[in-house]
């Protein structure tokens, strides 16, 4: 995205300095994010802080508080003398990751089956619920964010703190690949499928049932990414 593009975009009406008691950066950094995995930063652009400060109503320092924690997530690159831009992510890459993703998130599905208790399996519950809703009214940001949610209730069920730490590094550049998923009619469908398998599932207490459902929903989401970016590739 160019910096003249930027610049057209309108502030955001939500965006205060302290939204909700929400530390300025916290709250910088959380947008950026989702603008991120969301496409509304593009792989490659580079990060205007002015532009970007005047939309989320911040000054320069809680921005380049969140830029440095972007830099961590491994989202973004800062260079001294070109600024912040966002990295790419290539095919060769959400297929590596998701490799990783699905042997992790497949081992939480597998624990989570026969650790979690009533009250983490109602949460679940309530989430593929309202998830469903999404998917059947093709809410697709509202779809995603759900979808989110579950994955880390999962997570969480697993009751594995070594398991749970793992995952978290990899999350962040995991969310950009995720949405690119839905982008596809077919693995969205295919998607919802693999959600009710696993909640099928957790409900009989079936971690090794659990688990294969899992590990090949994850597995299943990093071979579309990696079809969407190419064929993305192919046409630029």
């Amino acid at each position: 995205m160019s910096e003249a593009a930027e610049a057209t975009v309108a502030p955001l009406a939500h965006a205060t300095p302290a939204m909700d008691g929400m530390p300025a950066a916290q709250r910088v950094l959380n947008e950026l994010r989702n603008m991120i995995i969301k496409g509304d930063l593009a792989p490659g652009s580079r990060i205007v802080e002015r532009t970007l400060c005047a939309r989320l109503n911040v000054s320069r320092t809680p921005m380049r508080e969140a830029l440095k924690l972007l830099e961590i997530d491994g989202l973004i690159e800062i260079s001294q003398n070109r600024g912040a831009r966002v990295l790419a992510f290539t095919p060769d890459e959400a297929r590596e990751l998701f490799e990783v993703l699905a042997s992790l998130e497949g081992l939480a599905a597998e624990l989570a089956a026969t650790r979690m208790t009533e009250d983490d399996a109602a949460h679940i519950a309530r989430l593929h619920e309202a998830m469903s809703a999404h998917y059947a009214n093709r809410n697709r940001d509202e779809y995603f964010d759900c979808n989110s949610m579950i994955h880390e209730a999962v997570i969480a069920a697993a009751r594995n703190r070594t398991l749970e730490i793992t995952w978290a590094g990899l999350l962040r550049r995991a969310q950009r690949g995720r949405y690119m998923a839905i982008v596809s009619q077919d693995r969205w469908h295919q998607a919802m499928d693999e959600h009710e398998q696993l909640m099928a599932a957790f409900e009989a207490r079936d971690g090794v049932r659990a688990g294969e459902v899992w590990r090949q929903h994850l597995r299943h989401t990093g071979v579309t990414i990696a079809e969407v970016m190419a064929k993305v590739a192919s046409a630029a």
